[in-house]
């Protein structure tokens, strides 16, 4: 499903090259649960980011389902996005002025789904993650754990096949960040793929495969 071939990131800081992956080739397939481990720095969250088509690799090929990404214009690469992917991050982004109801449809409002259709499944994705109760409480009124389900709610509203979190428990207690995990892990038995980005070892030991990075390498 994901092929990544010799993928490099490079940036220049003030004219010294500075690599944030080197030479990374993987596969990843359907419905694996993968973690992306390492310290800060060490490349984890760029190949994320490339994984998800939010950025592209200096050099080197990532394949999507046999489609060349690097051969994909902008408007094409916001579809694949749209399509095939959604997002969860360690800040949960949500719109302070909307419902938890009105966040998670806000997708399906910018894709053109009629007002039923969106206010159904953004109804059916928070009771998914246990907040049918909270559907007109806006991000202030929900605590840090209930706001990351609704942004798990809002990855979820376009049926991507690929979730991509990065760090989503890291600013979360204990409790709360095991809830998480629990449901993340539970959106495998609907045959997605799963790829967290994490610093924590036992959170990457929840994890099917671990992928274990250092100075933007795969070591393991």
């Amino acid at each position: 499903m994901i092929r990544l071939e010799d993928v490099t990131k490079r940036y220049d800081m003030g004219g010294t090259p500075v690599f944030a992956l080197r030479d990374v080739s993987l596969e990843l397939g359907q419905g694996e649960y993968v973690a992306l481990l390492g310290p800060s720095g060490s490349g984890k969250s760029t190949l994320l980011h490339v994984i998800g088509c939010l950025d592209r690799p200096t050099s080197g090929r990532y394949f999507l389902e046999d489609e060349d990404v690097g051969a994909l214009d902008v408007n094409r690469l916001a579809d694949l996005r749209n399509q095939k992917m959604g997002f969860v991050f360690q800040a949960f982004h949500l719109l302070p002025r909307l419902s938890a109801l009105e966040n998670v449809a806000l997708p399906l409002r910018l894709g053109g789904v009629g007002a039923r259709e969106r206010t159904e499944r953004a109804r059916g994705l928070l009771e998914q993650v246990g907040l049918g109760d909270r559907l007109g409480h806006r991000p202030a009124e929900l605590s840090g754990g209930q706001q990351q389900r609704v942004a798990i709610a809002r990855s979820l509203a376009n049926r991507p096949a690929i979730l991509l979190a990065d760090e989503p428990t890291g600013n979360l207690d204990s409790e709360s960040g095991a809830e998480i995990v629990g449901i993340l892990e539970g959106l495998l038995e609907e045959g997605r793929t799963v790829i967290v980005v994490t610093h924590d070892a036992g959170m990457a030991r929840r994890a099917r495969r671990v992928v274990r990075l250092l100075d933007g390498q795969v070591i393991r």
